[in-house]
């Protein structure tokens, strides 16, 4: 699990685009990096709508912003069109990035334990360093809490 004040695990993802991102190709920027469970679903969709409606503030703040989750890049070419959307979506299929987070977690609903994404954002230096991270995040009022974090950063 990634801590603040490390160096942000590097990764090349798909994207929604059909082009790859790396989070190294990136340095000199802040970095938004946002895990989030499932495409089109309730929670995830106002996330990704809270971070677009954002998204010209980020870029004021030199702050590009990657949601990820475990979907297919088609999955993620189609939640951006239907929503509109206005960050960069990266396909982790086979969790490699989640894991490097530490995000891939057990999770319990109703019971039953599975497998899951844990809703995650770290806030990523010009340097490649977290810094900072929430974990277990509530939908509410996070975009603007993490935009409030990156403008900070970037006095």
């Amino acid at each position: 699990m990634v801590r603040e004040g490390d160096i942000a695990p590097d990764f090349a993802l798909p994207t929604d685009s059909g082009e790859k991102i790396k989070l190294s190709q990136l340095r000199g920027k802040q970095v938004v990096l946002y895990f989030y469970p499932k495409d089109d679903t309730s929670g995830c969709t106002v996330e990704a709508k809270d971070f677009s409606s954002l998204a010209a503030d980020f870029r004021t703040a030199k702050t590009h912003i990657i949601g990820v989750s475990p979907d297919s890049v088609e999955s993620h070419a189609k939640f951006r069109k239907k929503h509109n959307l206005d960050v960069q979506l990266g396909a982790d299929g086979d969790k490699a990035v989640a894991n490097a987070y530490g995000v891939w977690v057990e999770k319990s609903m109703y019971g039953r334990k599975y497998m899951g994404v844990e809703r995650s954002t770290f806030l990523i230096d010009k340097a490649g360093r977290i810094a900072k991270s929430w974990r277990k995040v509530k939908v509410p009022g996070h975009a603007a809490e993490v935009l409030a974090a990156a403008q900070d950063l970037g006095r």
